[in-house]
């Protein structure tokens, strides 16, 4: 599709809802597979975490939330907006989700988002996570940029964009508003055809 510039669509609608989902490897034995409903009871593990509440502004009451937050991000994938995994071993409940959140196929972009349970921290998953939808969007999809912001109060999570090849682009004065107040930003991007990550998971399973 063109629009009125008579520049074309970067990726064109459609790419997304006429396939299912894909599952993606990472090294380590970890994976990244859809969330299912029966997956509730991590959600809500999730939106009682400090952290995950503090820097991803999120909450989850209830199974019945954690459900309807579920059901949501199928609907996400089928309106071409969002991509959310779980980040699991295989017939292992999740310890983490990592997904693709303002997808524009249309201008070529998308924010990558992601958190880890306590149990899963400390050992590099977050940066595998995090390469494995960076690597599918620029490589598979065909999306030509992706940005991951934080928090500059919330150094672990630069150290992951910096690892998942994310290049630091700059402070976004006041740009998050959390629980304490308006936070300054980090902006991190990754643009197709940047030299990713020496150990790049190698994509996607099915």
């Amino acid at each position: 599709m063109t629009d009125s510039t008579g520049i074309p669509d970067v990726v064109p609608a459609g790419r997304m809802a006429r396939r299912s989902q894909p599952v993606l490897d990472l090294p380590g034995g970890h994976g990244l597979r859809p969330w299912r409903a029966d997956d509730a009871d991590a959600l809500v593990r999730a939106g009682q975490d400090p952290d995950i509440r503090r820097w991803n502004l999120f909450t989850v009451a209830d199974r019945a939330q954690a459900r309807t937050r579920i059901a949501r991000m199928h609907e996400r994938w089928r309106a071409e907006t969002g991509a959310v995994w779980a980040v699991a071993r295989p017939g292992e409940p999740p310890v983490g989700l990592v997904g693709l959140g303002d997808v524009d196929l249309a201008g070529g972009s998308a924010e990558l988002l992601h958190w880890l349970l306590p149990e899963a921290r400390g050992a590099g998953l977050a940066v595998r996570a995090a390469r494995g939808p960076a690597r599918w969007a620029l490589a598979d999809l065909g999306l030509h940029r992706l940005r991951l912001c934080h928090s500059t109060a919330d150094p672990a999570s630069c150290r992951v964009a910096e690892k998942a090849g994310f290049r630091f682009e700059g402070t976004q004065r006041s740009a998050l508003l959390h629980a304490d107040g308006w936070h300054d930003q980090h902006l991190h991007a990754r643009v197709a055809g940047d030299p990713g990550p020496a150990s790049d998971p190698p994509g996607r399973r099915s």
